[in-house]
């Protein structure tokens, strides 16, 4: 029985693929909570070699692409008929750093993401969040396959 599932979404076109996975767990256990969350990677700057968050600099930085985000995902929850106790919108140096503290700060049972399948050079470079979040959390992972990024 899952007390505590996190969606995280990217914000994509598919996202509402991966919010219906989310919602179908929820259906099954109505008591677990749901909590969201999107990670706006940090604006980084450049300095010589040294790169630095630019929300070190001046801690506003971020803010319109938050809002943007918030409101993006606040019409994703009311597209899929999800309620969630907590929404998230946090800056982090990367989406995984974003994904791994949140986990492990909040008691997440199961966590709902969607994996993007990429092919060729990008698929070296990049990666995929979701294979990469894997080693460091104790939740359980739902991974909905999607499309070509």
């Amino acid at each position: 029985m899952y007390q505590h599932v996190l969606l995280v979404t990217d914000l994509k076109d598919d996202t509402d693929l991966v919010a219906q996975k989310a919602k179908w767990i929820l259906d099954l256990q109505p008591q677990a909570q749901l909590s969201v969350l999107h990670v706006v990677e940090e604006t980084m700057l450049g300095f010589g070699y040294e790169l630095i968050p630019a929300s070190a600099l001046h801690e506003h930085i971020d803010d319109e692409r938050c809002q943007t985000a918030r409101i993006r995902l606040a019409d994703v929850l009311a597209r899929n008929h999800l309620q969630a106790h907590h929404i998230n919108i946090k800056t982090a140096i990367s989406g995984r750093k974003g994904i791994v503290d949140y986990c492990q700060a909040h008691a997440v049972d199961l966590v709902v993401i969607g994996r993007h399948k990429r092919t060729g050079l990008s698929a070296w470079i990049a990666g995929a969040t979701a294979d990469s979040i894997l080693p460091d959390i104790d939740s359980d992972l739902l991974v909905v396959q999607l499309t070509e990024d």
